[in-house]
């Protein structure tokens, strides 16, 4: 007699290689398009599964999770739980896990490039040569150099020191505000001062802090008014983190000079009160504003690496380890039964 085996669900397209992987331990549902199911279907398709991987369009609460009895874990295949209740996970006895590592390096790879490409109207000179009007060099598209100005990280966390790491070779200064004093590589020289003295003394200013309730907006009209005049702004972390209104009204008065983001409030799916779109005002001023689809994570191998990972999760669990990845700490149903009796 067969034995059955776990089910897993796979909401997102996932590499060859880890459908392989996957397919030698477990009954596997996945999405084999490139496109995302609605929150509806992962639901229908959750019901009876023994594992879920879930991705940053996903959306875990614990009406989700009174549906999923069967559920052991939430394998995350992201770095930021923001969209995913953990307390809930707990409460059910369902482990919950990120890949924490293999995002940092590609995500501050972007966040150089879209500060040079913003900083030096790439956008704007591309479309200007696809015009068919470059008749050759003009002096026009003057943009910003970063030779000696000034740095300002929200939150040096790992993506923030591997952005000043990248970007040290630019000759810039860097400021940032932390909880607590960042460990630096040698080559990096940073300086921790107040939040505030962040804001006003940055000509570049990287958001990269946890959205958490005291973060959501935190970049607003009364931040954008506070920073230097011409000032630009860089966003890679949470949508929410800035007010996407306030930064466009601060585009139209001259304040802000420029932003780039590769996260949009739009994306955060745990708000109840989140846009269902990119602000309209953003999205029309082309000369100031720099958009990627956030592709923060979007190397090849990067992206197998951590569907791979999330994978290796979902097999410790079953083959009875602690989860490399875990954000939770669960009590086997056997002990708790022990307790009890």
């Amino acid at each position: 007699m067969s034995i059955k085996r776990p089910r897993v669900l796979v909401t997102h397209w996932v590499h060859q290689s880890v459908m392989e992987f996957l397919q030698q331990h477990f009954e596997v549902d996945a999405n084999p398009t490139r496109g995302t199911w609605s929150l509806a279907e992962v639901l229908r398709r959750a019901k009876g599964c023994d594992a879920i991987m879930v991705f940053m369009p996903d959306c875990i609460d614990q009406d989700f999770l009174n549906e999923c009895r069967s559920l052991r874990i939430v394998a995350a295949a992201l770095k930021g739980p923001d969209n995913f209740d953990i307390d809930a996970c707990t409460r059910q006895g369902i482990w919950f896990t990120l890949v924490p590592d293999l995002l940092t390096v590609p995500t501050a790879e972007l966040g150089v490039a879209l500060l040079l490409g913003l900083t030096r109207r790439v956008l704007e000179g591309d479309d200007h040569v696809r015009s068919g009007q470059f008749n050759g060099w003009r002096p026009e598209l003057y943009g910003r150099g970063l030779a000696g100005r000034t740095v300002g990280i929200i939150g040096m966390g790992a993506v923030g020191r591997a952005l000043a790491e990248r970007l040290s070779a630019f000759g810039l200064r860097f400021i940032y505000t932390d909880p607590v004093e960042a460990a630096l590589p040698e080559t990096i020289t940073a300086k921790r001062i107040p939040l505030a003295d962040v804001i006003a003394q940055s000509d570049f200013l990287f958001p990269l802090t946890h959205l958490m309730p005291e973060t959501y907006h935190l970049i607003n009209a009364s931040t954008l008014a506070a920073m230097p005049r011409g000032a630009f702004l860089v966003n890679i972390g949470r949508g929410s983190l800035v007010d996407e209104a306030a930064v466009a009204a601060s585009l139209a008065s001259g304040q802000l000079a420029g932003y780039a983001a590769d996260v949009f409030e739009m994306e955060d799916w745990a708000l109840s009160g989140r846009p269902r779109d990119v602000f309209p005002g953003l999205l029309e001023d082309r000369c100031r504003t720099l958009f990627t689809p956030h592709i923060g994570s979007a190397v090849d191998e990067v992206r197998e690496a951590i569907a791979m990972e999330a994978a290796c999760n979902i097999v410790d669990v079953f083959e009875g380890r602690r989860p490399r990845g875990a954000r939770n700490e669960i009590i086997p149903a056997a002990s708790v039964a022990q307790a009890a009796g």
